[in-house]
């Protein structure tokens, strides 16, 4: 049987009227969820790879990627995002990296490189100072858990990332 601690930590209350076109933006067909997953998508490899591996892809790939995710087919999605996740040859790290940071109703991003001057691998905490000098109190949830302010960004964004390819970051 099902204990206390099985239990979500939130309650879902789902609406089928009076959406809340003020906070909320709706897309009125799947292709329009479409063409936006394949603009954040295009809009992460600018960051990492400068647009070069989204821009070099045929139809036939972006359609693998979108009906890969659409139908729930792992294989045939990453058979082609792992183009987009590979590090480019001649570095070990992405240009920048390609994340949202929610906070009270919106997001904030910057541009934040996943190694300092110095060749030095930017950790969570690196992200963390940079956004919010001066507060030492700031924690972070992504995929449910709270990841170790120690790792290195361009981990989290190799293995965390969502599948528009952006590290979707909770403040709370």
């Amino acid at each position: 049987m099902f204990g206390p601690e099985d239990l979500l930590p939130w309650n879902l209350t789902v609406h089928f009227d009076k959406f809340p076109e003020a906070e909320v933006y709706k897309f009125s067909n799947k292709e329009m969820v479409e063409s936006y997953f394949m603009s954040c998508l295009k809009e992460a490899d600018v960051l990492k790879h400068r647009g070069q591996i989204a821009s070099s892809m045929q139809k036939k790939d972006h359609n693998q990627l979108w009906m890969g995710l659409q139908n729930d087919k792992f294989d045939q999605f990453w058979s082609v995002n792992r183009k987009l996740m590979d590090c480019p040859s001649e570095f070990d790290h992405f240009k920048y990296i390609p994340f949202r940071c929610y906070i009270d109703d919106g997001y904030t991003q910057i541009l934040v490189k996943p190694v300092t001057e110095d060749g030095r691998k930017k950790t969570l905490q690196d992200l963390l100072n940079e956004m919010f000098p001066g507060r030492s109190n700031v924690k972070i949830k992504t995929h449910g858990m709270y990841p170790p302010l120690e790792t290195p960004l361009q981990w989290l964004s190799e293995h965390l990332s969502y599948p528009d390819n952006f590290l979707h970051l909770c403040v709370v």
